[in-house]
């Protein structure tokens, strides 16, 4: 059994990014509205992605709302509260029409310079009524912009990854836009971010403060595995505990499209912490002209490593998936 633990509705039907420019057009006279979708076009729009899991060997996966369309940067707390609730609300009809396939996971109602206690009411709401199992977590809510987004481990985020322990859901440290025209949103911000929240996780007391809360890092933690003893010697040069211990207190993916780039993934952070993703349709659709398979076809990576045991490959595929988004039946 494989359970993709990183996907997004990249495929929504075009009604979607609709009212989003409308919302976007009136920004100055806040309204919900809403946003009509029919049953069949919902199913239309995820043929591929059914088609994609059945052709791979994928039995479910973590569904959440498009990544880069969180737009948390865009309008105030109401723009970012209606936007959230209509694609949170979209997901749950997705998983409701396909719940042998796609498990739901939420986007939040982040908003800049906005505490992260404004995002407990719409978790709640998606856990305890919808059926979620998971949320979506933009570590840099302005997207590089300001006001600056404080560190994870500063205490206004605690009421948010308190409820999150109180729900028993984990969180994906997933960034949305950026309004820094230098950086390229996928090659540059969505890794940058990635490998700046784990050093600022491992650096911090948070986990000691919150042990319970699960926190699950995508794309391979960026540069993570690659700055390995750069970050080692930072936390010995600053009397932190050893970034070889704190960095296993959280989880990683593997949405990362290199056979040796995932290999040194799991050598370094171990078997117990790597989840599979491949985040589709999304960086890697395309291509590869060297295999003619597209570049998130990784199975075969975690396959082929000869060190890696059978129940080592079991807890990548699924069982620390099943272990870390304990409210889904996977």
């Amino acid at each position: 059994m494989i359970i993709d633990s990183h996907a997004h509705y990249t495929t929504a039907p075009p009604q979607l990014d609709a009212y989003r420019g409308r919302q976007v057009g009136r920004l100055n006279m806040q309204s919900r509205g809403g946003l009509k979708i029919s049953d069949d076009e919902i199913r239309d729009s995820l043929r591929g992605h059914i088609e994609r899991m059945d052709r791979l060997g994928v039995a479910k996966m973590i569904f959440s709302p498009r990544a880069s369309g969180m737009g948390h940067e865009v309008g105030n707390e109401l723009t970012s509260l209606y936007w959230t609730q209509v694609n949170n609300d979209l997901i749950a009809r997705v998983c409701d029409l396909f719940p042998d396939r796609f498990i739901p996971a939420c986007q939040l109602p982040q908003s800049p310079g906005i505490s992260p206690v404004n995002c407990v009411d719409e978790l709640t709401r998606c856990v305890e009524e919808l059926g979620f199992v998971g949320c979506n977590i933009n570590p840099d809510v302005a997207g590089g912009g300001q006001p600056f987004t404080p560190p994870m481990s500063d205490r206004s985020w605690y009421p948010l990854f308190e409820r999150m322990v109180e729900l028993d859901v984990p969180g994906l440290i997933h960034a949305s836009s950026t309004v820094n025209p230098a950086l390229h949103l996928n090659g540059s911000h969505y890794t940058n971010v990635d490998a700046a929240a784990v050093f600022e996780l491992c650096w911090s007391d948070l986990l000691d403060n919150i042990p319970e809360l699960k926190l699950i890092v995508p794309h391979g933690g960026g540069s993570i595995p690659f700055q390995f003893n750069r970050l080692r010697s930072l936390n010995l040069g600053g009397k932190r505990k050893p970034f070889e211990e704190a960095v296993k207190r959280i989880y990683f993916d593997t949405a990362v499209y290199d056979r040796d780039s995932m290999e040194m993934l799991i050598r370094k952070i171990g078997v117990d912490n790597i989840l599979f993703a491949t985040e589709p349709f999304g960086t890697a659709k395309n291509i590869d002209p060297q295999t003619g398979r597209t570049f998130d076809d990784t199975i075969s990576f975690v396959d082929d490593i000869d060190w890696l045991t059978a129940d080592d490959k079991e807890k990548i595929f699924v069982g620390n998936a099943r272990r870390l988004y304990s409210r889904a039946k996977l």
